[in-house]
């Protein structure tokens, strides 16, 4: 007796997902003459893993030969775009604008000095591939100072503390990121921003990936201690509610010394045979309330400085001109 032949019971394999396209914005001050090389890397490592290519090019202020180079770039690499800010908004800033004008699926931050390496970029996406909304490149060894490298830490602990954002702890400047994400702040209207920031608002799985870090070939880095302490304390009075909440626990604490204090003389007037001046004491205690008060005052004098500039409407950025495929020339903000 012969059996009927069994239909094969594995389903068929998934077909492949096409490969991503994606935007490069890198934010132009001071490198201008490393350009041409990472725009030949990125080629490079990408052109083979992705269906489309584009390299954004942000002139934040860099000075004219800066822009000239980028005209250049983009007369002869059909994949690169120009932006020219009319002056210099500071590095988020020029990557919004180049954020809001990428047109590709998958978008990444990168610095124009080559300290991050385009090699490094597969690793990035691989982990996008994997279902994350944002990979960080963190580097393994950072090529700064050891004060620069102090300072950064600081901030990045500061600011996870405001915000409660494991993002603070796994962000560098070298990002890969849904387009999609823009969705999440499409209406942002601030001249203070921070990219890490608005995509905290939308991504909710986020990847943290081991890259290299090469030294600073040419000029030298626009943060110091002072700027980063400066961006630390725009981005906790900006995002965050803590210092308001600070300001309260303090005002709480120093009523509560006082009210005890209080108590203190008085069981000392009722109990000794001479009432104690304690003009010392006294005097010390109203420098202590005076100063947390005009803490609690400038802490809410902060807050209110930022409402009145987020109603003047200043712009994040404003666009002089654009470079490349369909330029689009006229100045807008975001």
């Amino acid at each position: 007796m012969s059996t009927a032949p069994t239909a094969a019971s594995s389903n068929p394999p998934m077909p492949a997902a096409p490969p991503p396209s994606v935007s490069i914005v890198v934010p132009v001050f001071g490198s201008g003459e490393s350009l041409h090389e990472l725009v030949s890397r990125v080629q490079a490592a990408l052109s083979p893993l992705v269906s489309g290519l584009e390299l954004i090019l942000v002139n934040d202020g860099s000075g004219h030969r800066s822009w000239q180079l980028i005209e250049a770039l983009a007369r002869s690499e059909p994949q690169v775009r120009g932006l020219d800010l009319m002056h210099n908004y500071g590095q988020h800033n020029a990557l919004l604008a180049g954020i809001t004008r990428a047109r590709n699926s998958i978008i990444v931050t990168m610095d124009d000095d080559l300290q991050h390496p385009p090699e490094e970029l597969p690793k990035l996406l691989a982990a996008i591939a994997e279902g994350n909304d944002v990979a960080y490149g963190k580097p393994q060894r950072r090529e700064h100072s050891p004060w620069r490298n102090l300072a950064s830490r600081l901030t990045k602990r500061a600011v996870r503390a405001a915000l409660g954002a494991e993002m603070a702890e796994k962000s560098s400047a070298f990002r890969m990121f849904r387009a999609e994400l823009r969705e999440g702040f499409a209406g942002f209207r601030d001249a203070q921003v921070s990219i890490d920031v608005l995509l905290s608002w939308s991504a909710d799985r986020v990847a943290c990936v081991a890259v290299d870090h090469h030294p600073r070939r040419q000029g030298r880095s626009g943060y110091d201690l002072g700027k980063l302490l400066a961006v630390t304390l725009g981005m906790i009075t900006g995002y965050s509610t803590l210092p308001l909440r600070l300001a309260s626990v303090l005002g709480l604490l120093s009523a509560t010394l006082g009210l005890g204090l209080l108590f203190w003389l008085l069981l000392q007037m009722l109990t000794a045979d001479s009432q104690p001046t304690g003009l010392t004491l006294i005097a010390a205690m109203i420098a202590l309330f005076a100063g947390l008060q005009l803490f609690a005052i400038g802490v809410v004098g902060e807050y209110l400085a930022r409402m009145h500039f987020r109603t003047l409407g200043r712009p994040a950025f404003v666009i002089r001109t654009e470079t490349g495929p369909t330029p689009r020339l006229e100045n807008q903000d975001p």
